[in-house]
């Protein structure tokens, strides 16, 4: 893997973290996401055209991307709508990687090495544990948040390799604008009919702002690193995301980081590192 796509992934991972602690904290994660994604949208809008470089190839692509982060969009928003983020999270940044080096190679035929799948093992490992809670904490995962995290991994490995083809077709800023336009219109559209408008107008700040910078600045990151790179490497890397939002909910939430926890995150630094040699 690149070190060029290395950084990109890892600088994903930040502000992928960032923006979900942000959004979870918020007082409608519905409309709050809602708002942010059409922030994005607008903050993008200038460098995408100035940009350009979309062929004709990339637009099915963008179409089912589109649909795909609808969903992903709904299933986000409602998962952190009364769910526990340290369930949802890690659960879904877990899975996807583990799907996408699947998917990738049954499907894409793309070539994985022993070092990298190992990579990405450790990577999902660490990421469960460090979203685990501790027995002692008599806290049960919910079915309810389970499934929510299953179901987010499934479109986020559905995304991932669609992007990965697509992205060879247009540059990265455009490309983005067209799955993220129509899927913020969409789903903002499908709150407003459902009687969602005056939280959404509640939404309209500068927190919802600065979500949507850093959804835009981390979705456009993974797709720069997706055209250096494969794309079971750069979901594993961009995973790490789970430990850098443990470390900022420890610094800014004031939760604890147990042994546990940091056991995980030596695990995803390790698994990052043999994804990045492998």
């Amino acid at each position: 893997m690149p070190i060029s796509a290395l950084a990109l992934a890892l600088g994903a991972a930040v502000l992928h973290a960032t923006w979900n602690i942000l959004l979870a904290g918020a007082r409608d994660s519905e409309a709050a996401t809602a708002v942010a994604t059409l922030a994005g949208v607008v903050l993008l809008a200038p460098v995408a055209l100035a940009d350009g470089g979309v062929s004709d190839a990339a637009l099915p692509f963008a179409g089912a991307s589109a649909v795909l982060h609808v969903a992903y969009l709904a299933l986000l928003a409602r998962a952190y709508s009364g769910g526990e983020v340290s369930v949802v999270y890690p659960v879904s940044r877990g899975t996807a990687p583990v799907l996408v080096l699947v998917f990738g190679a049954i499907v894409l035929g793309e070539g994985t090495s022993v070092v990298q799948a190992a990579g990405v093992a450790g990577v999902s490992a660490g990421v469960f544990m460090v979203g685990a809670r501790r027995p002692a904490e008599h806290v049960r995962v919910a079915r309810r948040d389970l499934l929510f995290g299953l179901a987010i991994a499934l479109t986020i490995a559905a995304y991932t390799l669609v992007d990965a083809e697509g992205v060879d077709h247009a540059r990265a800023p455009a490309y983005l604008f067209l799955l993220l336009a129509p899927s913020a219109a969409v789903y903002a559209a499908a709150l407003a009919l459902g009687g969602h408008g005056a939280q959404m107008r509640a939404e309209v700040r500068p927190r919802s702002l600065l979500i949507g910078a850093c959804i835009v600045g981390a979705y456009g990151s993974v797709l720069g690193a997706l055209r250096l790179a494969a794309a079971a490497p750069v979901a594993a890397v961009r995973e790490s995301s789970v430990v850098i939002a443990t470390l900022l909910a420890a610094a800014f939430l004031h939760e604890r980081v147990d042994a546990r926890r940091l056991g995980g995150a030596v695990l995803v630094a390790s698994g990052v590192a043999a994804i990045a040699l492998g």
